[in-house]
């Protein structure tokens, strides 16, 4: 039995990747944590071979939270689920530790096999993150800009190219308006840039995000 620990702030999809395992014989959904202190406390507590874990999560990230996983439990499977798209973070996620990486659009039957695979021991990618891993070991001897940041920074810079305020990022992420002011210098210090503009201009280059 494959036992699993479903991290995810929102209730309704937690619920979603409950239902969706219901049936499924060889898997329990033991517990749901709704953000990263509830979910290391459960994995420092109790035992699971699988934590589905989102990325955008109030207080610490999804990728702060799987490096702690990784430093307390080195061998639990750690399976990214996110809303996010690939090009986003699916390269940074793998290369914290992550087993795989999963859009919460993807098909019910491809999580399902993800979950086994990653249970197994085994690495779970999609065909295009599989591509985009290899050209990242051809490109391997020049970072891009956006690669210098943090995994906090990383985060910030998304929901800045993304056209959201000091401001809302602080409500988000539930920090101080003084802490992301900070991020956001640090960012355009690291990638060379001077204002918002050039950041959002460089994110729909790179296919980091898209103007809506």
């Amino acid at each position: 039995m494959i036992r699993i620990l479903v991290a995810d702030d929102h209730a309704v999809v937690r619920q979603g990747v409950i239902q969706i395992l219901a049936d499924v014989r060889d898997m329990l959904v033991k517990d749901e944590a709704q953000n990263g202190t509830e979910t290391m406390d459960k994995i420092l507590k109790y035992e699971y071979d699988v934590v589905l874990l989102d990325i955008s999560m109030p207080g610490r990230s999804g990728l702060e939270v799987l490096e702690d996983i990784k430093a307390q439990r080195p061998k639990l499977a750690v399976l990214i689920l996110s809303m996010h798209p690939e090009e986003q973070y699916a390269v940074r996620a793998l290369r914290a530790g992550a087993s795989g990486y999963l859009t919460k659009a993807s098909a019910p039957q491809e999580l399902i096999g993800a979950i086994r695979k990653v249970a197994s021991g085994g690495k779970y990618v999609t065909a295009s993150l599989a591509e985009k891993l290899a050209d990242e070991m051809d490109i391997a001897t020049q970072k891009l800009p956006h690669e210098r940041l943090s995994n906090r920074e990383h985060q910030v810079m998304l929901m800045l190219a993304s056209g959201k305020s000091v401001s809302d990022i602080a409500d988000e992420l539930c920090l101080s308006i003084k802490t992301i002011s900070t991020y956001r210098a640090r960012i355009l210090e690291k990638m060379e840039m001077s204002t918002n503009s050039a950041l959002i201009a460089y994110a729909v280059k790179n296919n980091l995000c898209s103007i809506v």
